[in-house]
């Protein structure tokens, strides 16, 4: 029997990205067989089962305009399900399907370019602005998803648009306009299921700016093997998320995987674990994953609200003597350089900031 060679990360890593192609350029070369560093645990991906009998609250906006007693409603619809599910899924938020259609079709347009095309803005420097990349786990020892992402930041909610690639410039641009608006809107209806102003969250800046990513995640020969997301909670306050028609999106809920199926015309919210740090654990960031599919590629567009250049902790008003802080103030800087650098399979970040 050939002695099995020890398997070389660094190397493998390094060779990846020098090619400045990306996952879906390792599948366009023919590979039937993923490269080990893409491989996860077995034990981790059957870890929990998965349970097709739960359905992740869904919740409209129409009647929002109609006064207080629907408002009302739709504030506690809210509060209930970022208290219990930390996700829901949201229609009849204002935003037309053509520009939720437009923004997956450019975003396709982008990730299906020819690679010396991208490859002019492939990079992995966290301080770049606007990039194209391969997942950030491929720092560290955790196994890489499988998985492309083009994107951008927008600081103070201001896009510059004249940095964003001309294929999907105009898409993305009209997108986030109206997304922009509805962040205002979900600002006003989270301070409220907080018991709070309603422009409490928005007057104290804390959903203004963040990062909006495009993700790409190419067919995989062994699905079974990897993952296109790897299990996490989102480093944000606030998460809006497009997905196309194709699965994969699930949460965890009691200790079982909960599949977020795509319904026309919604947009995915989640909390993020700044949000559950400010709320002292009344709104929960869950933890998510995203299945790898042999069959069709999968698209989502993913906007994290994560802005705060000053100390976050547990909101005061939200305090009181049977109530007193879970979490110790932190810089964001502090939870960035932890993400990076300490994240390892089942640990939660945020719990590391626990008092």
């Amino acid at each position: 029997m050939e002695p099995q060679l020890k398997h070389d990360r660094a190397r493998e890593i390094k060779e990846f990205r020098e090619t400045k192609a990306g996952v879906k350029g390792l599948v366009d070369s023919g590979m039937v067989r993923i490269p080990r560093m893409f491989v996860h645990d077995e034990k981790v991906l059957a870890e929990y089962p998965t349970n097709n009998n739960l359905l992740v609250p869904l919740i409209h906006l129409k009647d929002l305009q109609y006064g207080d007693h629907q408002r009302k409603e739709i504030v506690d619809q809210i509060r209930g399900a970022l208290e219990t599910w930390g996700f829901f899924q949201l229609i009849n938020h204002g935003i037309p399907i053509s520009k939720l259609d437009k923004l997956l079709e450019c975003q396709k347009q982008f990730h299906e370019q020819p690679t010396e095309v991208k490859s002019e803005l492939y990079s992995h420097d966290p301080k770049q602005s606007v990039k194209f990349f391969t997942t950030s786990s491929l720092d560290g020892n955790q196994p890489t998803d499988w998985r492309d992402t083009f994107s951008f930041r927008f600081p103070e909610d201001i896009l510059d648009p004249h940095g964003l690639p001309t294929i999907c410039r105009e898409a993305v641009v009209s997108y986030m306009e109206c997304l922009l608006k509805l962040e205002d809107t979900l600002s006003g209806l989270f301070s409220e299921a907080l018991g709070l102003n309603r422009d409490y969250l928005s007057r104290n800046g804390w959903l203004k700016g963040g990062r909006f990513a495009c993700h790409y995640y190419p067919t995989c020969p062994e699905p079974h093997l990897t993952l296109g997301a790897r299990q996490h909670s989102d480093p944000s306050f606030l998460t809006i998320l497009l997905q196309e028609d194709v699965g994969g999106l699930q949460l965890l809920h009691q200790n079982q995987w909960v599949d977020v199926p795509p319904t026309k015309g919604a947009l995915v919210v989640n909390a993020g674990d700044f949000m559950q740090l400010i709320s002292n654990d009344k709104f929960k960031s869950v933890k998510h994953r995203v299945l790898a599919k042999s069959d069709v590629p999968r698209l989502s567009a993913g906007c994290f609200f994560n802005r705060s250049s000053k100390p976050i902790g547990p909101l005061k008003e939200l305090l009181s003597d049977t109530n007193p802080p879970i979490y110790r103030e932190i810089h964001l800087s502090e939870y960035y350089t932890d993400y990076t650098s300490k994240w390892t399979h089942g640990t939660r970040l945020i719990d590391r900031f626990r008092i």
